[in-house]
């Protein structure tokens, strides 16, 4: 690959690797039910710039995938976070993202409907060890910071399944139209369920701007690349992205927000990347490439 597409590829996971900080930031005055929407609606007013978005007509058997995208890649899974994120630190919050690899690697040998390679089931296995670690050392904050951490893999699980059923339809209709779309659908769905947290608002500056950046970075711009990166290079391969996720985040977490965080976790957090690479190697094979 050229020096183009390395930084094409890294970009998402940079991004994204800060989006934790920028929820976190952000429940300082909005609540966990304002966040999605708030992050939402700037990445669509962003991607409603580009007439590109626009111009390309999608066919209404494909809207039909668009719209479940819509449910399983941003309404739901971008709902969760904020919520999982009142009961866990933004650190655990990326560290745990970082197994998005693992989670798409075992979706598509699903969607293929067979096994996968011998290496991609070590890489697998050796990946869940790690998340296993970081939510053993993370959960000592009992039940609540259990039930985040299920907040986080039943998200991670909708992901899996997102990139995998984006593919298709990015090589087909390119990123831009896609993702526009999308959003739009999520922020029908999910702006009514903001209404009744409107009167708990704590207004400042500092965490609107945070919903900024989380709405033109993490919703808008690492989105529109990460469809696109997977389109060309296939979802397992784009999803290498991630492994800058919990890196970005712990980084942010510990030395800007002070976040604690356990000598496990970040032990499992690197297991948890090594398995997710050993997958990512052994998916030169065409198990499912773009499914």
């Amino acid at each position: 690959m050229s020096l183009l597409d390395w930084f094409r590829l890294a970009t998402p996971g940079l991004v994204w690797g800060t989006s934790f900080y920028f929820i976190a930031e952000g429940l300082e005055s909005f609540p966990a039910a304002l966040i999605t929407p708030m992050r939402v609606g700037f990445g669509f007013a962003t991607l409603s710039l580009f007439p590109s978005a626009r111009r390309v007509r999608i066919d209404r058997h494909d809207m039909r995938r668009v719209l479940l995208l819509g449910v399983i890649w941003m309404a739901i899974p971008l709902s969760i976070f904020p919520f999982a994120e009142e009961r866990v630190s933004s650190s655990v919050t990326g560290m745990l993202n970082g197994a998005t690899p693992l989670f798409i690697a075992v979706v598509a040998a699903f969607l293929a409907r067979r096994l996968p390679p011998k290496q991609q089931i070590i890489g697998v296995t050796v990946g869940f060890a790690g998340v296993l670690l970081i939510a053993l050392a993370s959960g000592g904050g009992g039940n609540d910071s259990w039930f985040g951490i299920g907040l986080i893999f039943i998200a991670l699980v909708l992901y899996g399944f997102s990139l995998n059923l984006a593919v298709p339809l990015q090589q087909k209709y390119g990123s831009l139209p896609v993702l526009w779309r999308a959003q739009g659908i999520a922020l029908v769905l999910i702006a009514p369920f903001a209404i009744p947290s409107l009167d708990d608002i704590h207004f400042a500056w500092g965490p609107f701007f945070a919903m900024i950046g989380l709405g033109v970075l993490g919703t808008a711009l690492a989105f529109v690349v990460m469809a696109n990166n997977a389109g060309r290079l296939g979802s397992t391969r784009a999803s290498v992205s991630v492994y800058l996720v919990p890196v970005i985040s712990l980084l942010l977490g510990a030395l800007v927000r002070h976040e604690s965080v356990a000598g496990l976790a970040i032990v499992g957090a690197g297991i948890a990347v090594l398995g997710a690479y050993l997958t990512n190697r052994a998916r030169r094979q065409p198990v499912v490439a773009a499914s």
